[in-house]
C-alpha cells in the first residue's frame, strides 16, 4: 500500500499526501518520501500466512468505556492474531492510529516489558479506524474497522 513515510520517525501518511509537518516528530515536508510499498497488506485476507497472522493488527471496538462513561468508545489493538514477539531482536516499535485516514495517536512499544498491544479512548462515534504497526524486521502492517 502506498504512503508517504517520514525519514525521521517512520510515521506514514495514508491520506494521499505528505503533511507540511510530521504530526509525530515535527519534521518538515521535505523529510517525507513516497513509497509504493510503505505498508504491507494480506495477499489473501481469507487465507493468511503465519507471517501475516503475526503482523496484521487485530482491532476490537468496545462501545462502553469503563473509564469515561459518556462520549467514549474504546479501541483495543493487538498486533497479530498470533501474538507478535517482543524480544530485543524482533519487536513492534509502535502502533499509529488514524480516523478517516487522519493521524490521531501513536503508542510506542519497547521489547521485553510490554506486550504488542495498546488501547485508545476515542471521542469519535463514526468513521473508519485504522491501525498501522511497525515491526523492526518486517515493516509496517495495516488493519481497518468501521466505528
Amino acid at each position: 500500500m502506498k504512503g508517504f513515510t517520514c525519514k525521521v520517525c517512520s510515521f506514514i501518511s495514508i491520506n494521499g499526501s505528505a503533511p507540511d509537518k510530521c504530526p509525530v516528530c515535527g519534521a518538515p515536508k521535505t523529510s517525507f518520501e513516497e513509497k509504493a510499498d510503505a505498508i504491507k497488506t494480506a495477499k489473501d485476507p481469507k487465507n493468511l500466512s503465519e507471517l501475516e497472522k503475526k503482523h496484521i493488527p487485530v482491532i476490537k471496538v468496545v462501545r462502553t468505556c469503563g473509564l469515561i462513561p459518556e462520549g467514549c468508545l474504546d479501541a483495543h489493538v493487538r498486533v497479530g492474531e498470533i501474538q507478535h514477539p517482543m524480544q530485543k531482536e524482533h519487536y513492534i516499535l509502535h502502533v499509529d492510529f488514524y480516523v478517516d485516514n487522519e493521524f490521531i495517536s501513536r503508542i510506542i512499544l519497547t521489547p521485553d516489558r510490554l506486550n504488542p498491544a495498546g488501547a485508545l479512548h476515542l471521542k469519535a462515534k463514526s468513521g473508519r479506524l485504522t491501525a498501522v504497526e511497525l515491526c523492526n524486521l518486517h515493516g509496517a502492517w495495516i488493519a481497518e474497522v468501521n466505528l
